[in-house]
C-alpha cells in the first residue's frame, strides 16, 4: 500500500547566522485540514521555521514540500522568481503587525495581489474582497484607510487579504500578540472560524487556551528543535520532556489552574 504523501513535509531543516544555530534537523509534517500551533520561548526558532515553509527566510539545508512540490528550489533567478510566486499563491501567511499598506484602502489591499499575481479584473477582484471582507466581519469597513482601523480590524483585512488568493496552507506568525487584549479575541473568531471549514493552518502562539481548544497537535520548540509535539490535552496536561515541563511551569500557571 502506498503511503500518503504528507500535506506539508519539512526534511532536515537547518537554518544558520553566522555560527548561530536556529533550527537544527528539524522535521515535520503537517496533514492537510490539520490545525497545528507551535508554542516555545522567544528565540526557539518558531518563526523562522514558520517562515521557512514559503521560504521567505530561507533554510541554509533542508526541503520543504507542499503537497509534494519543493517550495525552497535553488534555481536560476528568474525561474526562482517563477516558482516561488507561484508556490506563494497556495500559502497565505498572517503577520504580527499585519503589513497593510497604509496608502491603500482596505478594499485595495485585498484586491491587489488577485489582481496582480492571478490576473482578475477589477470586477472580479472586488467580489472576491466583498466575499472575504465578509467572512472576517469587515463589510463596513471596505473603503476604510488602515490608519481608521483598530488593530483587530487591520488583522481581520490581513486575513481577508491572505484568504482572497484562495491558499491551501495559512500561517499565522504570532498573529494576536501585537493586540490589545480586548481585540484579540475578535481575531481568535476568525482563526476559530477557518478550523471550522477545516483549513490547514501551522499557528506560531503565545495563547495557550486558544491552541488548546482549537488546534490538533502542538509542537513545543525550544533551542532549534521540536521537543515535544502531540495532542494540546497530552503535551499541556501531560508533558514527558523537562524543558516543556519548565515551559508550562513559567508560562502555563493560569492554563494549569483553570484545567484542575
Amino acid at each position: 500500500m502506498t503511503e500518503k504523501t504528507p500535506f506539508v513535509d519539512i526534511r532536515h531543516a537547518q537554518k544558520a547566522y553566522g555560527d548561530l544555530e536556529v533550527l537544527k534537523d528539524i522535521n515535520l509534517t503537517v496533514s492537510k485540514g490539520e490545525i497545528v500551533a507551535i508554542i516555545g520561548p522567544s528565540g526557539s526558532g518558531k518563526s523562522t521555521l514558520l517562515r521557512a515553509i514559503n521560504d521567505l527566510d530561507p533554510l541554509s539545508s533542508g526541503e520543504v514540500l507542499l503537497e509534494g512540490v519543493q517550495v525552497n528550489k535553488t534555481l536560476p533567478h528568474r525561474q526562482y522568481e517563477k516558482h516561488i510566486n507561484e508556490m506563494r499563491q497556495h500559502i497565505g501567511m498572517v503577520f504580527q503587525h499585519f503589513n497593510l499598506f497604509p496608502h491603500l484602502t482596505v478594499r485595495e489591499n485585498v484586491t491587489m495581489a488577485p489582481k496582480l499575481l492571478k490576473g482578475l479584473s477589477n470586477a472580479e477582484a472586488d467580489q472576491l474582497a466583498e466575499e472575504q471582507l465578509a467572512h472576517v466581519g469587515m463589510s463596513e469597513r471596505i473603503d476604510y484607510y488602515p490608519s481608521q482601523l483598530s488593530g483587530g480590524q487591520k488583522q481581520r483585512v490581513a486575513i481577508a487579504r491572505a484568504l482572497a488568493m484562495k491558499p491551501k496552507l495559512m500561517l499565522f506568525d504570532e498573529a494576536t500578540s501585537a493586540l490589545d487584549p480586548e481585540l484579540v479575541e475578535e481575531v481568535n473568531l476568525v482563526m476559530k472560524k477557518l478550523a471550522e471549514e477545516h483549513m490547514t493552518m501551522i499557528i506560531v502562539t503565545h495563547e495557550m487556551d486558544f491552541a488548546a481548544s482549537v488546534c490538533d497537535r502542538v509542537i513545543f520548540m525550544d533551542g532549534g528543535v521540536v521537543v515535544e509535539e502531540g495532542p494540546p490535552s497530552v503535551v499541556f496536561q501531560n508533558p514527558t520532556q523537562e524543558r516543556t515541563k519548565n515551559f508550562l511551569r513559567k508560562h502555563l500557571a493560569q492554563y494549569a489552574e483553570s484545567s484542575k
